[in-house]
C-alpha cells in the first residue's frame, strides 16, 4: 500500500517547518537512507532522509511552503506495483512519520507541544465513532472542516467523518450543512466567576497607531519559538540575580602571550583564543568545582549532572541559538575556541544538529563585544543557571589602600532559585573569578 511521508519533527521545539527543497522528483527510485528533502525548522535546515523503498509517486507540498504542520503528509512513496491514481491529494495527517531520520529529541532536552493543529493520534483505539474520531473531548478534524463548520454554525461532534480513522474533512461539513443534519454548535455556559481580561488584539494594537507608519512583519518560527520560551522561562523559573566584578589584566596577557605562540597551520595560526573561550572554560571549572550548582530542577527531584557541558548564546539572523560545548571543563583552551567558532559558523548558515543544540545544564551569553557594561540573562530551559558577561573597561579600582587602574569586567549569574540558592550562586560566581583572575589556573 502507499507509504505517507510526514513533515518530522526535527526538534523538541518544532511545531511548524517550511519544506525548503525537495530532492527528489516525482517518478523516482528512494532508498533508505536516501536524502529527499531539505526541510528548514526553527533553528536549523536540515536534510531529511527516507527510510522506506519505493518510487516517489505524488509531492503533496510542494518546495518554498511555509508552516507546515509537524505530522502532516508531505509526500506519499508508491511500492512495487503500485499505481499513483490511487493517492489522495489531501495533506492530511497519519499515525507516524516515516521519513524523520533525526525526529528523536535527545532524551535531556524539554519536550515541547508538537503541531497545534489537530493531528490522527498513534493509535486508534478499536470501535471508534463513526462521528468526528475524537481521544477525550478532543474531535479531529482538518482546519478547513473546522473553519466551514463554525462559520455555517455547525457542531462537529454531530458530524460523521469520512477522512482517514473518522477525520471531518471538507466535503463532511458540506454534506452536513446541505442535509441540514448537524445541529448548531451549542453556545459556551455562562462562567460563574469573571473571566480573565483578554490579551489585546492584533486589531485593537494595530489600532493604536495610525495607518502608515508602520509595516507587519509576520513572525517566522524561530521568533514564535523564542517568545514562547522566553515566556515560559520568565513565567515558570523563579530567577535571582548575582553581579560580581573581576579582573582582566592576566587574562589579557595571558590570552596574548598564547595566541601569539600559536603554531602555523597553512600559513594560519591553529587557535585564535578570544576572552570569551576563557569565560566558558572558568565557569565550567567553576561548576566542577562547585557541583552542586551544575543541576536541573524537575518536579521529580534534582538532577545533579556528572559531566560539565556549557551553551553558549550565538546571535543569528532572526533571532539566537545556543549550541552546547559538551565536557568543557575537560578540554583545552585551544579546542573549546575552535569548536566554537565552528558552532558559530554552522550556526549562522543554520546547519547544526539537534544534539548540537540540546541540553546542558547552565549556558554563556556575552554582550561585552557590543559595549554592554552588565545585563541580566533570562534563563533557557533545562539551565538552572546563566552567566551575562559585559564588557571589559579600564576602572579605577582601590589595592593596598591606594587607587590604580585594572580592567574590569562585570558579569551576572541568573539563577533558577529552586535548583540554586543564593549563597550556592555566589559560591560558583568566586570559583568563576578564581579561574578569571589566575588563568594559568585553566591550562593546568
Amino acid at each position: 500500500m502507499p507509504i505517507d511521508i510526514l513533515m518530522p519533527a526535527l526538534s523538541p521545539t518544532m511545531e511548524v517547518g517550511t519544506l525548503a527543497k525537495w530532492l527528489v522528483q516525482e517518478g523516482d527510485d528512494v532508498a533508505p537512507g536516501d536524502v529527499i528533502a531539505e526541510i528548514e525548522t526553527d533553528k536549523a535546515t536540515m536534510e531529511v532522509e527516507a527510510v522506506d523503498e519505493g518510487k516517489m509517486g505524488k509531492i503533496l507540498i510542494p518546495e518554498g511552503s511555509a508552516d507546515v504542520p509537524v505530522n502532516q503528509r508531505i509526500a506519499v512513496l508508491l511500492e512495487e506495483g503500485e499505481d499513483a491514481s490511487a493517492i489522495s491529494d489531501a495533506p492530511a495527517a497519519t499515525p507516524a512519520p516515516v521519513a524523520a531520520s533525526q525526529a528523536a529529541p535527545a532524551p535531556n532536552a524539554v519536550s515541547e507541544p508538537a503541531a497545534s493543529e489537530p493531528t490522527a493520534p498513534a493509535a486508534i483505539p478499536a470501535g471508534a465513532a463513526d462521528s468526528g474520531f475524537t481521544v477525550g473531548n478532543r474531535i479531529f478534524a482538518s482546519p478547513l472542516a473546522r473553519r466551514l463548520a463554525k462559520e455555517q454554525g455547525l457542531d462537529l461532534a454531530a458530524i460523521a467523518g469520512s477522512g482517514p480513522h473518522g477525520r471531518i474533512v471538507k466535503r463532511d461539513v458540506e454534506a452536513a450543512a446541505s442535509a441540514g443534519t448537524a445541529k448548531a454548535a451549542p453556545a459556551p455556559a455562562p462562567s460563574a466567576a469573571p473571566a480573565a481580561a483578554p490579551a489585546p488584539s492584533d486589531d485593537k494594537t494595530m489600532a493604536l497607531f495610525k495607518d502608515g507608519t508602520y509595516d507587519v512583519v509576520p513572525h517566522d518560527n524561530m521568533r514564535k519559538v523564542i517568545a514562547r520560551r522566553l515566556t515560559e522561562a520568565k513565567s515558570t523559573i523563579p530567577h535571582f540575580y548575582l553581579t560580581i566584578d573581576v579582573e582582566l589584566d592576566a587574562l589579557l596577557k595571558l590570552r596574548a602571550d598564547l595566541n601569539a605562540a600559536a603554531p602555523k597551520v597553512d600559513d594560519k595560526p591553529a587557535y585564535k583564543l578570544s576572552v570569551n573561550d576563557f569565560v566558558i572554560k572558568a565557569l565550567a571549572l567553576g561548576l566542577k568545582a562547585v557541583p552542586d550548582a551544575n543541576v536541573t530542577w524537575t518536579d521529580s527531584g534534582m538532577l545533579k549532572h556528572k559531566v560539565v557541558d556549557v551553551g553558549v548564546a550565538v546571535s543569528i539572523p532572526g533571532g539566537l541559538i545556543t549550541p552546547v560545548v559538551r565536557d568543557a571543563d575537560m578540554k583545552a583552551l585551544s579546542a573549546l575556541s575552535n569548536e566554537m567558532k565552528d558552532y558559530a559558523r554552522r550556526a549562522r548558515d543554520r546547519k547544526l544538529m539537534p544534539e548540537e543544540y540540546q541540553g546542558g545544564s547552565t549556558a554563556v551569553s556575552n554582550l561585552g563585544m557590543f559595549g554592554i557594561k552588565d545585563f541580566s540573562a533570562v534563563i533557557n530551559p533545562p539551565h538552572a543557571t546563566i552567566l551575562a558577561v559585559g564588557a571589559g573597561s579600564e576602572r579605577a579600582v582601590v589595592k593596598d589602600h591606594a587607587v590604580t587602574v585594572a580592567t574590569v569586567m562585570s558579569v551576572t549569574l541568573s539563577t533558577d532559585h529552586r535548583a540554586v540558592d543564593g549563597a550556592l550562586g555566589a559560591e560558583l560566581l568566586a570559583a568563576f573569578k578564581g579561574y578569571i583572575e589566575n588563568p594559568m589556573s585553566m591550562l593546568v
